[in-house]
């Protein structure tokens, strides 16, 4: 069923620069983008409850041609949906049990769940949680299964290929594309292998689209509403 409007609920930088990403990557600029002030804390707004009660971005509505629709909220589902969504962009390989297929969902979920737990407990005790709240022994922990565990993946997987799954870009490189991104900022995957993997991400035009507003990022939210509100 074609699709007929793509609309993102959206924060720079943060998770849903994935789907912004890979919404530029299959349509271009064809879709609308509304930015949610989640450091003034509108994710917790009942207006905004009804679209995510996870309080959270992204949220991607779409909306087919026949008039239905549908709030999606997991980044990683958005981005494997569009995928799937806009095959003539060859961003993955097609459903079914290929070694490929496996292969390829395999790490898009590995960099959405396994890395993206470990960042945000580092992110969340650094600069999220009120200081009583913060525990220097989980981001000691995180920090350390990162670096020991996760880094040497995929560092064995770009010393084989240009790209996560291979010598092709792939929708799974938009998910851990930008968790290398986001390590980097807190100092892990600072080898020069992930140097030259993020310069690759970053000479693909959907990539300088999806993270155009990356000024707009705010590193601490304890100044703002959100600390207030925050329940993790």
């Amino acid at each position: 069923m074609p699709i007929q409007h793509l609309k993102l609920y959206h924060y720079p930088a943060s998770r849903s620069a994935r789907s912004k990403w890979m919404l530029h990557e299959v349509v271009g600029d064809a879709f609308e983008v509304e930015k949610v002030d989640l450091y003034g804390a509108v994710q917790y707004s009942a207006e905004f409850l009804r679209l995510n009660p996870n309080h959270c971005v992204p949220v991607l509505e779409v909306t087919w041609d026949n008039g239905a629709s549908r709030h999606m909220l997991e980044s990683a589902a958005m981005v494997a949906f569009l995928a799937d969504a806009f095959p003539e962009a060859g961003l993955a390989p097609s459903p079914g049990a290929s070694p490929e297929r496996a292969d390829y969902l395999q790490m898009l979920h590995f960099g959405s769940t396994w890395m993206d737990m470990m960042l945000w407990q580092i992110r969340a005790h650094e600069h999220v949680l009120p200081e009583p709240e913060r525990d220097p022994r989980t981001v000691a922990r995180y920090r350390k299964k990162f670096r020991e565990e996760v880094e040497p993946q995929l560092a064995a997987r770009l010393e084989r290929a240009p790209f996560i799954c291979g010598p092709e870009f792939t929708a799974a490189d938009c998910i851990v594309g930008h968790t290398v991104f986001w390590a980097r900022g807190y100092g892990l995957c600072r080898d020069e292998i992930f140097q030259r993997y993020v310069s690759h991400l970053s000479q693909r035009p959907a990539f300088g689209a999806a993270f155009s507003d990356v000024r707009d990022f705010v590193l601490d939210a304890t100044q703002h509403p959100l600390s207030a509100r925050f329940t993790g």
